[in-house]
């Protein structure tokens, strides 16, 4: 029962990852209806922006707090990434806003691969590894919970409920569930829907940022095909918990995550990934919208 319960932590940690790369998923498809599949570089771009700041900071303040110093890894990542997609948005997406569906989905693959290729050319192709910034562990009998794991599920739990309280309780959010629901009477209604989509996805950067750091701190390593990978997952989750559905995405990345490490627990390490999407598939099967999703309705 310890070892199920310590998986069960694990899970929920690295669920925690998925779950704010997810929201940026699914933020971004509600209100404009494509899915960015640039975003998991986004979150592997956060990674790389804290990294950068954490060399920079240690070279020069070598004393610093380390409390201090993840927060300002935090916000200087969040700042990077935001102005990246930011510019994105506006130099790849919104020409393309109203021509077919595919040719966004064409850009976002080009623009995935284009932020991949440079960090690779700036950075390098090695593994970046960073000492370990949060090592203190508590034990509970058999059960091991560390700090660092304390403060990825605490960081998502913040951020998820500042996130819901934007989206249903300010006028931001009611802009933006105005311009997901009907963008032309939206923007009759006053509502700048150009300001609103590049907001969202400024948003969706930041949670990625943040999403990178706790990667970075978790695992002590960046590299330039993080994107790929964890984006995939991140998406699947969004798409197992509802795509549209900012608690659906969280509680999808949880169950990818908790999919994964009870799986590799009990199971072949090797065939985690293919439990996971095997799960995804039969979810899908019987509730196409996703856990948390709701049908669209077609407006006429």
């Amino acid at each position: 029962m310890e070892y199920f319960i310590q998986q069960l932590i694990n899970g929920l940690t690295l669920g925690s990852i998925y779950g704010l790369v997810a929201i940026g998923y699914t933020m971004v498809y509600g209100i404009i209806g494509m899915i960015n599949f640039a975003h998991g570089d986004i979150f592997m771009l956060g990674g790389f922006a804290a990294l950068i700041v954490f060399l920079i900071l240690t070279s020069f303040f070598a004393g610093l707090p380390v409390a201090l110093l993840l927060l300002v890894m935090l916000v200087v990542a969040m700042l990077m990434t935001g102005l990246w997609n930011w510019t994105i948005e506006r130099v790849a997406y919104r020409p393309l806003r109203g021509s077919f569906r595919l040719a966004p989905l064409i850009t976002a693959i080009g623009m995935s691969i284009a932020l991949s290729n440079f960090i690779q050319v700036t950075q390098g192709p090695r593994n970046k590894p960073i000492p370990s910034l949060v090592s203190d562990v508590y034990h509970f009998g058999a059960i091991t919970i560390s700090l660092k794991q304390l403060i990825i599920v605490a960081i998502t739990s913040v951020l998820l409920f500042a996130f819901w309280y934007i989206v249903n309780k300010t006028p931001l959010g009611r802009a933006q569930r105005a311009t997901e629901q009907d963008r032309k009477m939206a923007a009759l209604l006053g509502v700048d829907v150009d300001r609103t989509i590049s907001i969202t996805f400024v948003m969706g950067a930041a949670l990625a940022a943040v999403a990178g750091t706790m990667y970075l701190m978790y695992y002590g390593v960046a590299s330039f095909g993080d994107g790929f990978v964890p984006g995939v997952k991140a998406f699947t989750a969004a798409v197992l918990g509802g795509i549209g559905s900012l608690p659906g995405a969280v509680l999808g990345g949880l169950l990818i995550g908790l999919i994964e490490s009870l799986w590799s627990a009990y199971f072949s390490i090797a065939y985690k990934d293919v439990a996971t999407f095997a799960i995804l598939a039969f979810v899908l099967i019987f509730k196409p919208t996703g856990i948390l999703g709701r049908p669209e309705v077609e407006k006429v």
